[in-house]
């Protein structure tokens, strides 16, 4: 899997080396840092910036890709131990996604289950966490009703996010619950919101269609820490 970017490249320097396979440079570097590289248990390249053009088809890569481990999926059933879940509904905007996982990592929250979707670009969505999903427990399953189930049985407390529910700072949150985020355009389907605990909205100050997805989701996941 190959990632790009500084800020990614770097976290997983810091947190993840092992699982670097091959860092690749495309830039210069001052000799303590390129030093601090070379001694480290991954295979360093220099490469011109056209080579490193090429590999990321033309994103901006900021001199730094590396080729890594894939990420490890799980089984979401492991996460019916946790206290706070968070679904996502048949979203696929890899730059919402990672934002939500990085704020879901740095926020508490134990696992993310991507229900609608049969797979998603990881790559991506690790350099747009900035590395964040290497720490997340991540799943995705097809199906939102098995999922919805099966933490509805496990004892969870099930929130929506949607405009036309209960203002989330009325909320007084379970200690075990799993939130649920709709899909950029569509939101969560009514079959879905049926089946939910409670639907939870952020009342505005001013008039104004919607929130980003991944913006209305870190308030939400804020407040829902109790």
């Amino acid at each position: 899997m190959l990632i790009y970017a500084k800020q990614p490249i770097y976290y997983i320097v810091e947190n993840f080396p092992h699982k670097i396979k091959t860092l690749y440079l495309a830039k210069e570097l001052d000799k303590k840092e390129y030093s601090r590289f070379m001694k480290m248990n991954f295979e360093v390249k220099r490469i011109p910036p056209n080579a490193a053009q090429s590999m990321c088809k033309g994103a901006l890569h900021q001199g730094f890709l590396a080729e890594v481990d894939e990420i490890e999926l799980q089984n979401y059933k492991e996460f019916l131990k946790y206290d706070f879940v968070l679904v996502l509904s048949s979203l696929t905007d890899v730059g919402n996604i990672g934002a939500i996982v990085r704020t879901a990592y740095a926020l508490g929250v134990d696992a993310i289950v991507a229900c609608g979707v049969k797979n998603l670009p990881l790559g991506a969505v690790v350099r747009t966490s900035t590395g964040a999903l290497f720490d997340m427990p991540f799943a995705i399953e097809q199906n939102i009703h098995t999922v919805l189930n099966d933490l509805k049985t496990s004892g969870f407390t099930t929130y929506g996010a949607d405009m036309g529910g209960t203002d989330i700072r009325e909320v007084t949150p379970s200690s075990k619950k799993a939130l649920f985020l709709g899909s950029e355009g569509e939101g969560l389907s009514s079959r879905v919101s049926s089946k939910l605990d409670e639907i939870l909205s952020i009342e505005m100050v001013h008039q104004f269609d919607s929130l980003n997805v991944s913006v209305a989701g870190a308030i939400l996941i804020d407040r829902l820490r109790g």
